[in-house]
């Protein structure tokens, strides 16, 4: 039977006339009114029996979290809470929930409790809210790209490069785990009879990959699944994440935060107007749980303002060099406040760090470039001075470091040097030297890991409640 979803439902273009939906209960009340739910919205829809007109078996069986579909009359409701009812006259359980054993039941449960229960967290309002944000943004940044003349890329999942040098990858193999591996005269695994013919890994990054289809389709974007073998138990890492990617010829690295400036507010506003209901339930959800924090630790702005804030301010440009003596003359700094005390030009900047330069001192969302070469990735372009690079990193508050990008080394000769410093062999890399070889040219990108930006617009605190299944040390449940 043809159902209609709820949020077309409670605009009430269909008023007074015969509807069919289709959802969960989320609670039942005095064996008359349901509220029903279908994913499509977080509110629900009341759905009104008549006392004594369905048999007491099947009523005993509308328990929260069972399925039901609904045949009845839409009409303006006459009481309070909500503006458009049910009348119902035909009522069908799809799908039953044993109340003794259904886990979310409408109280309030602890984020811990849902992430152990991920498969059934989505039948709540916050992880219902969540997840069509989510996919909103989703939407938005494909929107955004297609909109101003780039490609969707897919670079590869499985790939030879460790784009980052971090080393912290995992590993593809076909070859037995049980010792009896092929071995190399050195007793070292003989990655040449693999199912590859080499070492292979979980891609860190699609960028490598990406730069070279910028060189011959001018602008590309990849977005898709990244993976860290990085043993951070902590709220801002999972070891599967998203990364939006964009790659751009003939782009230098001023032109690069232009564009990243202008693609996160883009996202933003379009998410803000498409999920307005979802982001007003998540801010008094922030709200609520804020109160129960001292005051010095409370937000200045509820999640509206923060967000609009961002889309109504110009993002700062910091040089490193500049933020380095903002640190070291701070309070947190000379009092021994920071975990990390910054002694001296050259440090690897803290998420403590980057939190006091946005919040505290610029108080708005702040782009750090000009980055010592020696804490950055081989592949940005050396600046003049032979010690910093064209890199960029843009702060948000409470978050950090949300974007991270550069002017890539163009030039031939500089970066084959910069390898050998970094004892990256060429003869791996050689793929990607000849897009410097031929028709080399000025290029810029920079990479947003997805669900940093879902944490900041739906006002969560733990990247594992804005995933589906989060993937962390020693969790790989569902």
């Amino acid at each position: 039977m043809k159902h209609t979803k709820i949020k077309e439902l409670l605009t009430g273009s269909n008023l007074l006339q015969e509807i069919v939906a289709k959802g969960w209960v989320r609670s039942f009340r005095n064996n008359q009114f349901i509220a029903l739910n279908d994913g499509s919205t977080i509110n629900n829809i009341q759905c009104v029996l008549e006392l004594d007109a369905f048999p007491d078996e099947m009523v005993k069986r509308i328990t929260t979290g069972a399925a039901i579909c609904v045949k009845g009359t839409l009409i303006e409701s006459q009481g309070k809470g909500q503006k458009y009812e049910i009348q119902v006259s035909q009522l069908e359980i799809l799908g039953d929930s044993d109340p003794e054993k259904f886990p979310m039941q409408p109280k309030k449960h602890s984020l811990q409790f849902l992430r152990d229960n991920a498969h059934l967290r989505i039948r709540t309002n916050a992880f219902g809210a969540i997840m069509r944000v989510r996919s909103t943004l989703a939407f938005a940044v494909h929107k955004y790209f297609q909109e101003n003349g780039f490609f969707y890329v897919n670079t590869p999942i499985i790939t030879g490069s460790d784009a980052e040098g971090a080393g912290e990858m995992f590993q593809i193999t076909s070859l037995p785990l049980d010792g009896s591996a092929p071995r190399n005269e050195d007793g070292s695994i003989n990655y040449k009879e693999d199912f590859f013919g080499k070492q292979t890994n979980l891609t860190v990054s699609g960028q490598l990959e990406g730069e070279t289809y910028a060189m011959g389709l001018g602008a590309i974007y990849t977005f898709g699944p990244t993976f860290r073998a990085e043993n951070s138990n902590t709220s801002r890492h999972l070891a599967e994440f998203w990364m939006i990617e964009p790659e751009v010829a003939f782009l230098d690295l001023d032109g690069n935060m232009d564009l990243a400036e202008d693609f996160i507010k883009s996202v933003i506003k379009y998410t803000l107007e498409k999920c307005e209901d979802d982001i007003k339930f998540l801010e008094q959800r922030l709200i609520e749980e804020e109160k129960s924090k001292p005051q010095a630790e409370r937000s200045e702005m509820n999640l509206i303002e923060k967000l609009n804030f961002v889309l109504e301010n110009n993002f700062k440009r910091v040089s490193y060099t500049e933020a380095i003596d903002i640190l070291k003359a701070s309070k947190p700094n000379k009092n021994k406040k920071f975990q990390y005390i910054i002694e001296e030009w050259g440090a690897d900047l803290q998420s403590e760090h980057e939190r006091y330069l946005v919040e505290k001192h610029f108080k708005c969302p702040v782009i750090l470039f000009d980055y010592p070469a020696k804490i950055k990735a081989f592949y940005m372009r050396l600046n003049e001075d032979d010690k910093t690079v064209r890199a960029m990193d843009i702060l948000f508050p409470g978050i950090g470091e949300i974007v991270g990008g550069s002017q890539r080394e163009e030039r031939y000769e500089v970066l084959v040097e910069k390898m050998r410093t970094l004892d990256i062999p060429e003869e791996e890399m050689w793929w990607y030297l000849d897009t410097r070889r031929f028709g080399t040219c000025v290029h810029s990108g920079f990479g947003l890991g997805f669900e940093r930006l879902v944490l900041f617009v739906t006002g969560m605190t733990n990247i594992r409640d804005v995933i589906p299944f989060p993937r962390t040390p020693q969790s790989a449940e569902f």
